[in-house]
């Protein structure tokens, strides 16, 4: 089965240390912030118009440099030895992001602005201003950038907990460099968890579109019909069509309000893997040498536990099924990391497993999750 790969919708160029050119900025008028809701009329054959006349002034492209070491020409390093010196690249980014509150807060994807040595910010208006990194998740891939501005248009944020498929969903970007790009589609689909799939935001119920999604969008927002902030524009899968990911914005609000406040934010963990119990996996468990018999055939179970974790300090074992967290009843994987991640760190939550056909129910406390080396 051919694996699928995700990709950052980020536009990458790498180059030699240098400058190059700025496409000129277009003067456009800006919407006053207060402006109200546009009212959804889906009769209305021009309503995609109105609310990129509202919003579009708050969407606006960030151009991040990162300059890089890279190794020496093999060739000539087999010449001159380490006595070659290490070449410096600069690395150069496109990514989009919207403005927040009048006084410049954006929010944007953390692989647009995460390392980089200058962020800076293009407004709709044409200004270009430098930006400063408040915080960057790269867990979830959000990361918020202050501007200093005053009186800027800003985006209304609305609810993706009550989303359904089918609804309609507007895509404002920078696709490719190419500014201020509009583009239409529907919700395809919701939680759609695609952490198996190679997109670091493990942690992140993805909201799936087919409004046109292209690298350089990452950071701009997906709208509603009436002009609501409903996703981050994140992700799309390289080589298919029609299909795009977006962070629901309850997740970007909740996890860039704590970046704009304390500069971080610590995920709970509790260091398992996991996978979904099938009867076809309780069939391998069970023949296998493992020294593990499983008695049921579907929900959680547990494959194995890091060492030193919160999960091997409470006596979690491999084989371990997990029933309950917090007395929810668990079903999938989804669920337990939705509930570790709703949880505060080194607060005691009860887990009740099933362990050679008995429950049983032990207290862990989950642990800040490691930090890993950016890559």
């Amino acid at each position: 089965m051919k694996r699928l790969v995700l990709q950052p919708a980020l536009y990458l160029a790498f180059l030699i240390t240098g400058c190059i050119a700025t496409p000129g900025a277009r003067n456009t008028q800006s919407l006053p912030a207060n402006q109200p809701l546009i009212p959804h009329n889906p009769t209305d054959p021009n309503y995609v118009t109105r609310v990129v006349q509202q919003v579009g002034p708050a969407v606006v492209r960030i151009d991040a440099t990162r300059t890089v070491s890279v190794s020496p020409n093999p060739v000539l390093e087999r010449f001159f030895g380490e006595d070659l010196p290490s070449q410096e690249q600069v690395q150069r980014g496109i990514g989009s992001g919207f403005i927040t509150s009048a006084d410049g807060l954006i929010f944007t994807n953390a692989h647009v602005v995460a390392g980089a040595d200058n962020v800076s910010v293009l407004l709709k208006d044409g200004r270009r201003v430098q930006g400063d990194v408040l915080g960057v998740d790269r867990v979830t891939d959000v990361a918020v950038v202050k501007i200093p501005a005053s009186d800027l248009p800003v985006v209304k944020l609305g609810n993706s907990d009550n989303l359904t498929p089918g609804q309609w969903a507007i895509a404002i970007g920078n696709p490719l460099g190419l500014d201020n790009t509009v583009t239409q589609g529907i919700i395809s689909a919701t939680q759609r968890s695609v952490a198996d799939l190679g997109v670091p935001a493990e942690r992140v119920d993805f909201i799936q579109t087919d409004a046109a999604i292209n690298p350089g969008n990452s950071g701009g927002p997906l709208l509603n019909s009436q002009g609501e902030v409903i996703g981050m524009n994140t992700a799309i899968i390289r080589g298919a069509q029609g299909l795009g990911f977006a962070i629901p914005i309850n997740t970007v609000q909740r996890i860039a309000t704590q970046l704009a406040t304390k500069g971080k934010i610590d995920h709970p963990y509790i260091g398992v893997q996991m996978a979904q119990l099938t009867p076809e996996l309780q069939s391998k468990i069970n023949q296998s040498d493992a020294g593990v018999k499983i008695n049921l055939d579907s929900g959680v179970i547990i494959l194995g536990v890091a060492r030193n974790s919160p999960a091997a300090r409470a006596g979690l074992r491999p084989g371990d099924i997990i029933e309950s967290i917090n007395g929810v009843a668990i079903t999938d994987t989804q669920q337990v990391q939705q509930q570790v991640e709703a949880t505060k760190i080194g607060d005691a939550i009860p887990l009740t497993i099933n362990r050679n056909g008995n429950q049983q129910t032990i207290k862990i406390r989950p642990a800040a999750l490691p930090q890993k080396e950016p890559t």
